[in-house]
């Protein structure tokens, strides 16, 4: 088993050392140069008309240590508002619009998860948390946890019985919102699948109890600080991308178009750093986590997580990420392809069989999420990129 000091990235030697990203063309990658063409036009149709799918978009494709394609489409902040008389966004001026670059942040609403199970995996790989270790055993003050027996597994793989999210948006302050996590019961049957966001809200007070540090410590330096994803915070974060005029009937909160800061409801009352929701992020900060993971935990110097505690994070049915789901991977999955997917528009695959990733950022909800949200451009770009694989 690798160090401490090798395993969290903090000046791990040199033979751990894998490759850096490098830009370089489609053919160089191993994939079809024209089902690239393709795809690059298509991510730019889905942000072009009056009802676009998303305002703007970022897409990166790579395989192996080649960065292959990194395009920016459309608007990062199109909308000053959105008219619900008239069921449209209101739009800003052509000189205040602001255009989307490769290098715009994302809210990465869920795809927060991923850092938090990494996160949490670190600490299985360092002897410090149990995977099948109860919850109890940490938060014995989470009453309802640890008398049902909910385990770390069940956290990560979403199988606790725990409801999808509870309204701590409404609740007076802190204190009353940490007692509601505290006393909720499982709703379902333990050990049976239902996603839930109060499962990596619970693992992040699990963390944060056995490191007495906070999450975005946790992540920013076991994570994004040697990997060097210098993009990738926890809001707020200025220039990102904006997503929602957010607003009652259709949102649960009222705050207006929101840029920079967090969307998700329950991370907002939070204060922005929450197990399931509250990361900003680039494409190209995205597409180096993908890069380690299927590097087997390493990239450049740095080590994040050892060959093994990958593949137990990326094995079925995967600790926070979800494996073969083809309504966004598209033909991509089948082969054990990892991913996730954020409610603001954003996603990532990375398909180990062919050491090949796709990221797919786009500000869907901006100006007002949709019902329900349309996942076919995602499942549509995974089907392009596994068949650039397969024609080369």
């Amino acid at each position: 088993m690798p160090s401490l000091e090798q395993t969290c990235g903090c000046g791990g030697s040199r033979e751990l050392s894998a490759p850096r990203l490098r830009g370089d063309t489609p053919e160089r990658a191993g994939l079809d140069p024209e089902e690239m063409r393709h795809l690059v036009r298509e991510v730019h149709d889905l942000t072009t008309g009056p009802r676009p799918w998303a305002a703007g978009a970022v897409l990166v494709v790579g395989r192996g240590p080649y960065l292959a394609v990194e395009e920016a489409a459309g608007w990062a902040v199109r909308y000053a508002s959105y008219d619900e008389e008239k069921g449209a966004g209101v739009e800003l001026p052509a000189r205040e619009r602001v255009p989307m670059t490769t290098g715009t942040p994302f809210d990465l609403a869920s795809l927060t998860k991923l850092f938090t199970a990494v996160a949490a995996v670190q600490q299985i790989e360092r002897g410090t948390l149990g995977i099948d270790a109860r919850v109890g055993a940490y938060l014995p003050d989470f009453r309802a946890a640890a008398r049902h027996d909910i385990t770390v597994r069940q956290l990560l793989t979403h199988t606790s019985g725990l409801r999808p999210e509870l309204p701590l948006y409404d609740c007076a302050d802190d204190t009353a919102r940490l007692e509601m996590l505290r006393a909720e019961p499982p709703v379902g049957v333990p050990g049976t699948y239902c996603y839930s966001d109060l499962n990596l809200l619970l693992l992040q007070h699990v963390l944060e109890r056995l490191t007495s540090r906070t999450l975005d410590v946790l992540v920013h330096d076991g994570i994004t600080r040697p990997l060097g994803m210098t993009a990738t915070r926890f809001g707020p974060c200025p220039d990102a991308a904006a997503t929602e005029d957010q607003r009652r009937p259709w949102a649960k909160a009222d705050r207006g178009m929101l840029r920079g800061v967090v969307h998700d409801e329950n991370a907002w009352a939070l204060g922005g750093v929450a197990g399931h929701a509250g990361l900003f992020s680039t494409a190209r900060d995205l597409a180096v986590f993908c890069r380690a993971l299927l590097s087997g935990g390493s990239y450049g110097p740095a080590r994040i997580l050892g060959p093994d505690f990958v593949e137990l994070l990326l094995t079925p049915p995967g600790l926070g990420f979800g494996i073969d789901q083809p309504w966004f991977m598209g033909e991509l999955s089948g082969r054990g392809a990892a991913g996730h997917t954020g409610f603001t528009g954003t996603s990532l695959v990375l398909d180990p069989a062919t050491d090949t990733f796709l990221v797919l950022l786009a500000n869907t909800v901006h100006p007002r999420r949709g019902t329900p949200p349309d996942s076919g451009p995602r499942a549509a770009a995974g089907t392009r990129v596994a068949r650039a694989v397969r024609n080369t």
